[in-house]
Protein backbone atom coordinates (compact mmCIF):
# COMPACT_ATOMS: atom_id res chain seq x y z
CA UNK A 1 0.00 0.00 0.00
CA UNK A 2 1.06 3.87 -0.58
CA UNK A 3 3.64 5.32 1.87
CA UNK A 4 2.77 8.76 3.38
CA UNK A 5 4.47 10.58 5.66
CA UNK A 6 2.79 13.23 8.37
CA UNK A 7 4.50 16.47 9.91
CA UNK A 8 2.54 17.95 12.66
CA UNK A 9 4.14 19.05 16.53
CA UNK A 10 0.95 17.94 18.17
CA UNK A 11 1.40 14.22 19.41
CA UNK A 12 -2.42 13.83 19.17
CA UNK A 13 -3.05 15.10 15.73
CA UNK A 14 -0.27 12.70 14.57
CA UNK A 15 -1.68 9.60 16.01
CA UNK A 16 -5.57 10.45 14.86
CA UNK A 17 -4.09 11.08 11.63
CA UNK A 18 -2.33 8.23 11.36
CA UNK A 19 -4.72 5.82 12.93
CA UNK A 20 -7.54 7.16 10.35
CA UNK A 21 -4.84 6.51 7.25
CA UNK A 22 -3.40 3.11 8.72
CA UNK A 23 -6.67 2.13 9.10
CA UNK A 24 -8.01 2.89 5.47
CA UNK A 25 -4.80 0.55 4.35
CA UNK A 26 -2.30 3.41 4.19
CA UNK A 27 1.53 2.86 5.66
CA UNK A 28 2.29 6.14 7.96
CA UNK A 29 5.13 7.45 9.23
CA UNK A 30 5.61 10.53 11.56
CA UNK A 31 7.72 14.10 12.09
CA UNK A 32 7.62 16.55 14.67
CA UNK A 33 8.22 19.52 12.20
CA UNK A 34 9.42 20.43 9.29
CA UNK A 35 12.94 19.83 10.09
CA UNK A 36 12.18 15.74 10.99
CA UNK A 37 9.82 15.32 8.03
CA UNK A 38 12.70 16.50 5.42
CA UNK A 39 14.73 14.58 6.56
CA UNK A 40 12.39 11.30 6.88
CA UNK A 41 11.68 12.51 3.52
CA UNK A 42 15.29 12.55 2.07
CA UNK A 43 16.28 9.56 3.54
CA UNK A 44 13.09 7.57 1.55
CA UNK A 45 14.42 8.60 -2.23
CA UNK A 46 14.99 4.63 -2.68
CA UNK A 47 10.95 4.61 -1.35
CA UNK A 48 9.15 7.28 -1.89
CA UNK A 49 6.15 8.76 -0.13
CA UNK A 50 3.05 8.51 -2.07
CA UNK A 51 1.56 11.61 0.19
CA UNK A 52 3.17 14.37 2.51
CA UNK A 53 0.67 15.96 5.02
CA UNK A 54 1.69 18.56 6.43
CA UNK A 55 0.35 21.26 9.16
CA UNK A 56 1.33 24.79 8.62
CA UNK A 57 2.18 26.37 12.06
CA UNK A 58 5.21 23.92 13.20
CA UNK A 59 8.09 25.30 15.11
CA UNK A 60 12.05 24.74 13.17
CA UNK A 61 10.54 24.65 9.85
CA UNK A 62 7.03 25.30 8.92
CA UNK A 63 4.61 23.35 7.04
CA UNK A 64 5.32 26.35 4.00
CA UNK A 65 8.95 25.91 3.86
CA UNK A 66 8.45 22.50 3.91
CA UNK A 67 5.94 21.96 0.91
CA UNK A 68 9.05 24.45 -0.97
CA UNK A 69 11.89 21.65 0.48
CA UNK A 70 9.94 18.95 -0.71
CA UNK A 71 9.09 20.76 -4.19
CA UNK A 72 12.96 21.59 -4.32
CA UNK A 73 13.81 17.29 -4.33
CA UNK A 74 10.77 15.74 -5.82
CA UNK A 75 8.18 18.54 -7.77
CA UNK A 76 5.74 15.32 -8.20
CA UNK A 77 5.37 14.49 -4.75
CA UNK A 78 1.87 15.68 -3.84
CA UNK A 79 1.46 17.66 -0.54
CA UNK A 80 -1.75 18.24 1.60
CA UNK A 81 -1.79 20.84 4.17
CA UNK A 82 -3.52 19.79 6.88
CA UNK A 83 -3.85 22.71 9.26
CA UNK A 84 -5.81 25.32 11.56
CA UNK A 85 -5.12 28.33 9.04
CA UNK A 86 -8.15 28.83 7.23
CA UNK A 87 -7.32 32.48 6.14
CA UNK A 88 -7.30 33.11 2.32
CA UNK A 89 -4.01 34.82 2.14
CA UNK A 90 -2.45 31.74 4.09
CA UNK A 91 -3.80 29.25 1.27
CA UNK A 92 -2.39 31.15 -1.37
CA UNK A 93 1.13 31.17 0.19
CA UNK A 94 0.40 27.47 0.14
CA UNK A 95 -0.62 27.50 -3.25
CA UNK A 96 1.90 29.40 -4.37
CA UNK A 97 4.36 27.25 -2.37
CA UNK A 98 3.38 23.87 -4.38
CA UNK A 99 0.43 22.30 -1.71
CA UNK A 100 -1.75 20.09 -3.84
CA UNK A 101 -4.47 20.31 -1.21
CA UNK A 102 -5.38 22.55 2.28
CA UNK A 103 -7.75 20.64 4.98
CA UNK A 104 -8.67 22.60 7.73
CA UNK A 105 -9.02 20.98 11.16
CA UNK A 106 -11.02 19.36 12.76
CA UNK A 107 -11.88 17.40 9.98
CA UNK A 108 -14.19 14.39 9.60
CA UNK A 109 -12.13 11.37 8.52
CA UNK A 110 -14.06 10.07 6.35
CA UNK A 111 -13.94 13.38 4.28
CA UNK A 112 -9.92 13.27 4.76
CA UNK A 113 -9.74 9.68 3.45
CA UNK A 114 -11.51 10.70 -0.28
CA UNK A 115 -9.17 13.38 0.08
CA UNK A 116 -5.73 11.84 0.74
CA UNK A 117 -7.26 9.04 -2.05
CA UNK A 118 -8.00 11.09 -4.90
CA UNK A 119 -4.42 13.21 -4.69
CA UNK A 120 -2.81 9.72 -4.59
CA UNK A 121 -5.31 8.93 -7.49
CA UNK A 122 -4.69 11.73 -9.47
CA UNK A 123 -0.58 11.38 -9.03
CA UNK A 124 -1.09 7.61 -10.67
CA UNK A 125 -2.80 8.80 -13.64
Amino acid sequence: MSRILIADDSEPIRKMVALVLSGAGYTVDSAVDGVEALAIFKAAADNPYKLVVTDINMPNLGGIGLIRAIRAIDPNTPVLALTTEGDDKMRAQGRDAGADGWLVKPFKPAQFVDIVRNIIASEAT
